[in-house]
């Protein structure tokens, strides 16, 4: 399916194909074999269009049919198939008028303009006069519309409802280089058969030697169903089980970048697709091929010009993209489409077509959840739920493809996000016992939460095979929550020292070196979770990596004493000093660095020494810190403990202000955590594997979707998410 996309044919535009003079004589048809088809392929009921009907493609099934009628009439064949035909449309003609029915691109003009064309035809339509004036009524308040360049596009796109009276110079302004007016079969055979134009034949005879005798509504659709297809499986969360098909579809994809194809850079859906899924993939695509898109130009164009949503959507996915400073163009697209976006969803009723509704829930997602605090199963999980297994979409008439929908793509997702489920649950067990064994269930000054560290393990580190990476950062996880409370409200200053002094020798008699049975419980646990990472580590790296994880830990615990002191001394540090020290005491470095060592690639002393390896972390742990101590910084103080942001107000002016400090370190966080992703994206110059460079941002995602509303973690409003990824499975039957 990566190899080979097939889009059902199109009756309609084969009709239209049909009705092209031959340019050597205008009595006989240019593509016979097309005329053929149209005889061979009428449906019992006299109809011609979708392949499976619907009950909402009635309007797409009469443009069909009359379109398939005008076809046969123009070349005197097909009697009895044309008296078939109208009799389907007068028995159902009243759905041209239902609003409820999904109408194609342009239908109250080009239904109109076929009307007249069967006049021209001397054909009699079974259709009360009244009924074929509302219809007038309808295309002359379209064309009386206020002029744009949108609706010059549109006008054109739809000229074959125009016919006689369109004026085709314009038309050919929109004439692609492979000879195609917007690769629509209909709109270039009704321009070839006003309008004499080699362009327009080489492409309408080139569809015919691919296509042989019936033809889709759209021509080429190659880059954007393939782009989809990654897409879908990615976004399912079934992605592992394709990655060559995907290199494959993506190293494609950008020799058409590099080449300019038109296929990609006059479709905004296709660009703004490609520059995502290219640019997430680490090719290297430049925001400046979105520039077309800018808000006055999209709504300049057809696309603008029919409020495609799923254009918007993707313009939107794609903008918020940006990881250099002078990418001001995507800030742009961000601000106008999610405006965009929000309008829509404000203004759109309910709507019983299942796609409409998908659509809709796919703005509100992109609006709710940006990409920088998604997390990878929550995401599948909504998807899979959310997933439109119908493959139709409608252009002028309606088409479909495996590409765009598929039940078998639904069914290996909800298998393989079940499997994995069951997987956790179990590690979850393990950890529960661990925490058990380790007593540190005795701690009463701790908070417990080993389901928020393991979610946050589970939601990221999905595949079944991470199962020590995912057990290490929960692990860790829990160890940072205990250590963070016994430095904050439960040990003494002796106690934190002995701990300190302990974990620095780690080789001493706990029962006779501990001071309290907490820290006894504290260390032992410590150590023995880094001597148990150490070993594992063998198997993955070649080397026991204990020594690292100790030096981990000890940066951890001294900065947390530093905080510890500077509390009992009422000591106020400059704002440089809080941070230098206070991105290390938000304490990632022991749930996210010893991780690294169990994703797959080997990590050389040299790469952990390095500065790219170290200004990840230090972007990571800088956007958390500077999260917490905004959402915290109320109840920090009234606990009386300073933060980033009481700290810049101490320091500032007397006019600074909590909302103007806010303000401020938004922005740093920002920039922050766009430098960050620019890293991990960056291929060149890297000498951090990305799979390792992937931790790094997923915990940055993780910690904007706890911190995303208030201080998640010490709430209880993830308990629906953890439910979600480890708990509660998908049902079929519920899809």
């Amino acid at each position: 399916m990566f190899n080979q996309i097939e889009l059902s044919v199109s009756s309609y535009d084969t009709a239209w194909v049909a009705m092209v003079p031959s340019p050597t004589s205008h009595r006989n048809p240019c593509f016979p074999a097309c005329l053929n088809w149209l005889l061979d392929n009428q449906l019992p009921n006299g109809s011609w269009g979708p392949c499976r009907p619907h009950p909402l493609l009635i309007k797409d099934t009469l443009s069909s049919t009359l379109a398939c009628v005008l076809a046969l009439r123009r070349w005197g064949v097909g009697e009895e198939h044309m008296t078939k035909g109208l009799r389907f449309i007068e028995s159902h003609f009243g759905s041209a008028s239902d609003e409820s029915q999904l109408t194609p691109i342009g239908f109250d003009i080009i239904f109109s303009g076929m009307v007249e064309y069967a006049k021209d035809l001397n054909l009699n339509l079974p259709l009360r006069s009244t009924d074929i004036d509302a219809l007038f009524h309808k295309r002359d308040l379209q064309l009386r519309r206020e002029n744009s360049k949108g609706r010059e596009a549109y006008l054109a796109y739809v000229s074959e409802g125009i016919g006689k009276h369109q004026d085709w110079e314009m038309v050919m302004k929109y004439q692609r280089q492979n000879g195609s007016l917007f690769n629509s079969p209909s709109a270039t055979a009704a321009t070839l058969s006003h309008l004499p134009n080699s362009g327009c034949l080489r492409y309408l005879t080139a569809l015919l030697d691919k296509f042989e005798n019936a033809v889709p509504t759209l021509h080429p659709f190659h880059v954007f169903p393939r782009l989809w297809m990654v897409e879908t499986v990615e976004s399912l969360g079934i992605g592992q089980h394709f990655r060559e098909e995907i290199t494959s579809v993506l190293d494609e994809t950008y020799r058409c970048w590099l080449q300019g194809e038109e296929e990609i850079f006059l479709d905004l859906p296709t660009c703004a697709l490609a520059f995502r899924i290219l640019r997430v993939n680490g090719y290297d695509v430049s925001s400046e091929a979105l520039a077309g898109f800018a808000e006055e130009h999209f709504f300049n164009s057809l696309g603008g010009y029919l409020k495609d949503l799923d254009a918007v959507i993707e313009l939107f996915r794609a903008s918020q993209m940006i990881i250099h400073p002078n990418e001001q163009l995507l800030e742009k697209h961000i601000s106008w489409t999610s405006h965009f976006l929000k309008q829509e969803l404000s203004n759109t009723s309910k709507c019983a077509y299942k796609h409409k509704q998908n659509i809709m829930q796919k703005v509100n997602d992109a609006l709710e959840f940006p990409h920088y605090a998604s997390l990878e199963r929550l995401v599948y999980r909504r998807n899979i739920v959310n997933y439109d297994v119908d493959d139709t979409r409608m252009l002028k008439s309606s088409y479909s493809s495996l590409s765009i929908g598929n039940k078998d793509f639904l069914r290996l997702a909800v298998e393989d996000f079940n499997a994995c489920q069951s997987v956790y649950r179990e590690e979850l067990k393990q950890l529960e016992r661990w925490v058990r064994e380790k007593r540190l269930d005795n701690l009463k000054f701790a908070r417990q939460k080993l389901a928020y560290c393991y979610f946050s393990a589970a939601a990221t580190l999905c595949s079944p095979q991470l199962s020590d990476a995912r057990l290490t950062w929960a692990k860790n996880g829990v160890l940072t929550t205990v250590v963070d409370d016994f430095f904050d409200v439960g040990g003494s200053e002796d106690e934190l020292l002995n701990l300190i002094q302990l974990v620095e020798k780690h080789d001493l008699d706990v029962s006779i070196a501990c001071c309290s049975e907490e820290v006894e419980i504290i260390y032992s646990a410590l150590d023995n979770t880094i001597s148990e990472i150490g070993e594992k580590a063998i198997a993955w790296q070649g080397r026991n990596i204990k020594t690292h994880v100790s030096e981990i830990w000890l940066d951890l615990l001294r900065s947390m004493l530093q905080e510890a002191q500077w509390s009992k001394e009422k000591a106020v540090p400059t704002v440089n000093e809080y941070m230098r020290n206070g991105y290390i005491s938000f304490a990632l470095g022991p749930i996210i660095l010893p991780a690294l060592y169990f994703v797959g690639p080997r990590l050389s002393e040299a790469v952990v020494k390095s500065g790219e390896y170290s200004l990840l972390f230090r972007h990571v742990s800088t956007c958390g810190r500077l999260l917490n101590d905004i959402h915290s910084f109320k109840r920090e103080s009234m606990e009386g403990k300073l933060n980033a942001v009481s700290l810049h107000i101490i320091h500032g002016t007397n006019s600074v202000t909590e909302d103007h400090v806010n303000q401020e370190l938004k922005h740093l966080i920002e920039e922050r955590r766009r430098e960050l992703h620019r890293l991990v994206l960056q291929k060149n110059d890297s000498i951090v594997p990305r799979q390792c460079k992937e931790l790094f941002w997923k915990m940055s995602k993780v910690l904007h979707l706890f911190y995303m509303k208030d201080d998640g973690f010490t709430s209880h409003e993830m308990a629906n998410a953890v439910k979600a990824v480890i708990h509660e499975p998908i049902l079929v039957d519920q899809l």
